[in-house]
């Protein structure tokens, strides 16, 4: 789902940079990686988490995809500098990567946005390498379908998941926890491992 204008103003914005600054560094502290191994970003928007991941886990290159063409447009064209990017338009639930090919997915706030969200993590599941990563911060529907915020931004509203539901579909796809910060009502910050 592409974001509304609302939303692409709150993404696109220093305050999110900042947020994502705190969350790269517990992700790094949580399992960190190892200097050279190719990552994903989902929902990669202009490049802001891509340079951050680059700066932090050092890989040899980011392959940074996201459905909206305008926001991966104004990614391509914005300077990160030393950073190998490999922009690309994708849907989450059938990313054009080669099965067990990259090291590390990473995923800020993106998962909310797919209508089929299972069918996402399958999709980070198939891409991973055994004993893979996926570095994800999500939102639960409190979140932004309350009362303000349901009316601002524009989500899917069927089939969305809360811890429980995220839990089950993450172990059923495959992956264990390495590590996670949680609050009720407002989302998740979490590292999943692939099994070996």
């Amino acid at each position: 789902m592409k974001l509304n204008w609302f939303e692409r103003l709150v993404v696109n914005n220093p305050v999110r940079v900042m947020a994502q600054r705190v969350e790269i560094q517990w992700f790094k502290r949580t399992r960190p990686g190892s200097p050279g191994q190719r990552v994903l970003e989902i929902g990669c928007g202009r490049g802001a988490g891509a340079a951050l991941i680059h700066r932090n886990f050092r890989p040899s290159r980011v392959y940074a995809f996201d459905l909206d063409i305008r926001m991966v447009r104004m990614g391509a064209t914005s300077r990160h500098e030393g950073v190998r990017l490999t922009w690309g338009v994708a849907d989450a639930t059938a990313i054009p990567v080669k099965s067990a090919s990259v090291d590390c997915v990473f995923g800020f706030g993106f998962l909310h946005h797919v209508p089929d969200w299972r069918q996402a993590l399958v999709e980070v599941r198939r891409v991973l390498k055994p004993g893979g990563a996926y570095y994800m911060e999500e939102l639960y529907p409190e979140s932004y379908q309350n009362a303000i915020t349901g009316r601002l931004f524009e989500h899917p509203t069927h089939d969305r998941f809360r811890s429980p539901d995220l839990s089950r579909a993450l172990r059923k796809t495959g992956f264990t926890s390495v590590g996670r910060l949680e609050h009720r009502w407002l989302g998740i910050l979490g590292v999943f491992q692939t099994r070996c």
